[in-house]
């Protein structure tokens, strides 16, 4: 039997062209200033989510030197906190994800940043350096690596969440410095030193092995973000991960890649790169040594809130 098939010159009905009525009624919405949902219901309600951010690798040896010169040429008094942020690409600062903070910060011997306290949530991994300190609720932490000299070291914050929640501010304390007495760094709930870690990375089997930062009670370290370190053998490769989670990783140990949605990402030690949320992507060693990498990001806040989920 012979079918017929017609064409229609119809458009469909979302790229119509509004006729005047309907005009009319769009620019009624906006003179009381509201706005026609149906006109962005797809934007509003995507298939799948859809972040802005996108995977980027900040190498650290391009970085350093000019970090260094910036210890020469801006004092301490004007930088207050000597940082080279890590903007991601597709936004402006402070997104290094749509949702996590990262920067590279650079005090020189001697130096004293002027001590404050904020509202938003910090955690920092020491690069390099030996004999810095840092105090925490009037106790002073010692920061350490494997070096002397300038101390370096990755900053996390949850910066962007307070353009949303204009809760954020900084309170100066009158002098340089906080009244603070020394603690036991290897005691403290706060500081989680990485050959402790390490040590508890390599005591387990397996090629790929994450542990995560935990207070003493089992909990993350913080409400809005969290922590994580992972081994990787040498040649080996982690399981493949898609989940509503950024992250941000840096490299403590060894050399690979990441490929990322298909792309692939190389890495070396002292690089720090991201993954945006819903991003599926797996890590690969190179042949040469064990990978160890250190990760911060924003899962607790999106367990906490019911929107954390894994692809």
């Amino acid at each position: 039997m012979a079918t017929m098939t017609t064409t229609s010159t119809k458009m469909p009905i979302a790229e119509q062209a509004p006729d005047d009525d309907t005009k009319a009624l769009l620019e009624n919405l906006e003179s009381h200033h509201t706005k026609p949902l149906w006109a962005q219901m797809a934007k509003l309600n995507p298939p799948r989510p859809n972040p802005t951010a996108i995977p980027y690798v900040w190498k650290y040896d391009e970085i350093r030197p000019h970090l260094l010169q910036a210890g020469e040429l801006i004092t301490e008094k004007q930088a207050e906190r000597r940082v080279a942020m890590l903007v991601n690409p597709a936004r402006v600062a402070p997104y290094t994800t749509d949702t996590v903070y990262a920067g590279i910060q650079l005090v020189m011997p001697n130096e004293t940043a002027p001590a404050h306290r904020h509202t938003a949530f910090a955690m920092r991994f020491i690069i390099e350096g030996n004999g810095g300190f840092t105090a925490v609720h009037g106790c002073r932490i010692k920061m350490n690596r494997d070096s002397s000299g300038p101390m370096i070291w990755l900053d996390g914050l949850d910066l962007p969440n307070f353009v949303h929640y204009p809760v954020h501010f900084v309170e100066h304390y009158d002098a340089p410095r906080y009244p603070a007495e020394d603690v036991d760094t290897s005691a403290s709930p706060i500081v989680f030193p990485w050959a402790r870690m390490k040590e508890s990375l390599d005591a387990e089997q397996g090629s790929w092995v994450m542990k995560p930062y935990l207070k003493a009670d089992g909990k993350d370290v913080s409400l809005t973000l969290g922590g994580l370190a992972e081994r990787l053998d040498a040649g080996r490769s982690s399981p493949d991960v898609l989940e509503t989670a950024s992250s941000v990783y840096h490299v403590v140990e060894g050399s690979g890649h990441t490929m990322i949605e298909g792309k692939k990402y190389a890495w070396k030690k002292s690089d720090t790169f991201c993954i945006p949320a819903w991003h599926k992507y797996q890590h690969f060693a190179d042949e040469a040594e064990t990978v160890y990498m250190y990760r911060f990001d924003d899962k607790p806040m999106l367990k906490s809130l019911g929107f954390y989920r894994e692809g």
